[in-house]
């Protein structure tokens, strides 16, 4: 088999690169390891800045966004109950979309589907080959038979665990990270939110957030200790702990029910530079993580994929290499904006374990000074709704 672009995994990155590059009329073939049901069932936020917004439209996938997605026009943060909310509109001009990433996912697949554009699910022992020189290829196994693509280019878009990056020469490659002593413990419920907009509370006890999937589906976190274990919180455990963590009012206004989905995730932040080895470049998970502080993930594999997109695109239509070379330096420049933001949202909302009596003050002199100062408050507004391409 023969294609122009091999793009592995088939999340949201990959299948947002496909779409992007399909309506320019550049063939791609995508593989991805998993069933489609398996990557239609993983649960992630979805909280899009209107540039991702705005390529989801470009892209030709915005209709069921628009009609169901929830336009949210500020944030609440809060500090030992002492809440405030920052109004994006007012600030910026810009707002965020609550949508869920498998929602997303969904959509573009159903694009995918009605082109006739090749997806192959459950692609086993994936395998790059030669992408340091001028034809690269790609191997894997269908059901017991050995498959191979030549190809132009490979994106690698499968997730932080995924064969792309692992495929690089550990000394082309150069990787930052920062582990964080602690997890997000999480529930889905389906009740109606606590409040119309997020609300991001910081408390001696730890981080807690008050999120949505839609008006009647509600999503809470608190921040609890890299050891503790999921069967462990019951709900009612977790309901009691979330109380504790939020005002008064708000918690007076929770509507609480059997969680439908519940579990931990750890936090990090890791960077790979380069994003392109030869005709290999790597995109959205595959890079970089954040921490979900600043709801950044999904987000950050946009601006990626318009990138690589906007490479691949001016490469085919007018034989030029100059986006593709410029590629990682760019994406890169974004990504490390994109870092520092949610390194900083997470520093300043959570409880850390080696925070002593100055480090909290300096934690609430933070959180004062966002609210009293307009250009701190409008820099959080900027940052939390999108930097520009």
């Amino acid at each position: 088999m023969r294609t122009k672009v091999v793009i592995i995994g088939a999340g949201p990155a990959g299948l947002l690169l496909g779409r992007l590059l399909e309506n320019q009329g550049i063939e791609t073939v995508i593989l991805e390891r998993r069933s489609r049901d398996y990557v239609l069932g993983r649960i992630r936020a979805g909280v899009l800045e209107q540039g991702t917004v705005e390529l989801l439209e470009q892209a030709g996938v915005s209709g069921r966004m628009q009609a169901e997605g929830l336009i949210h026009d500020g944030v609440e943060l809060s500090f030992d109950g002492d809440a405030h909310r920052f109004d994006f509109r007012e600030l910026v001009g810009r707002t965020v979309m609550v949508y869920g990433q498998t929602e997303v996912t969904r959509d573009l697949m159903l694009a995918r589907d009605a082109s006739g554009a090749t997806t192959i699910y459950e692609a086993e022992n994936v395998a790059l080959h030669a992408f340091d020189g001028d034809k690269p290829r790609v191997t894997y196994l269908k059901d017991g038979t050995e498959h191979e693509i030549s190809c132009d280019f490979i994106a690698g878009c499968d997730g932080y665990h995924g064969v792309s990056r692992a495929s690089v020469p550990e000394n082309a490659l150069r990787t930052f990270e920062r582990v964080y002593p602690f997890g997000w413990l999480g529930i889905l419920v389906d009740r109606p939110p606590v409040a119309d907009e997020l609300i991001y509370a910081h408390h001696s006890r730890g981080f807690a957030l008050c999120s949505m999937r839609s008006p009647t589906r509600s999503r809470y976190y608190v921040q609890v200790s890299t050891d503790e274990k999921v069967e462990d919180w019951s709900d009612d455990r977790f309901w009691d702990e979330l109380r504790r963590r939020l005002n008064d009012e708000t918690a007076g206004r929770l509507l609480t029910g059997p969680s439908i989905e519940k579990s931990i995730a750890p936090l990090r932040s890791f960077v790979a530079e380069p994003l392109r080895f030869g005709r290999l470049f790597l995109a959205g998970d595959a890079a970089h993580i954040v921490p979900p502080t600043g709801a950044k993930g999904l987000n950050l594999a946009a601006s990626d994929v318009r990138y690589l997109a906007e490479a691949l695109i001016e490469y085919y239509e007018e034989r030029s290499s100059a986006g593709i070379d410029a590629y990682s330096a760019r994406a890169l420049t974004r990504v490390w904006k994109a870092e520092r933001f949610s390194w900083w949202m997470t520093s300043i909302l959570h409880t850390f374990p080696d925070t002593d009596a100055f480090g909290r003050r300096m934690q609430r002199t933070e959180f004062d000074y966002l609210v009293s100062s307009e250009a701190a408050s409008r820099s959080l507004a900027e940052n939390y709704t999108g930097l520009p391409f």
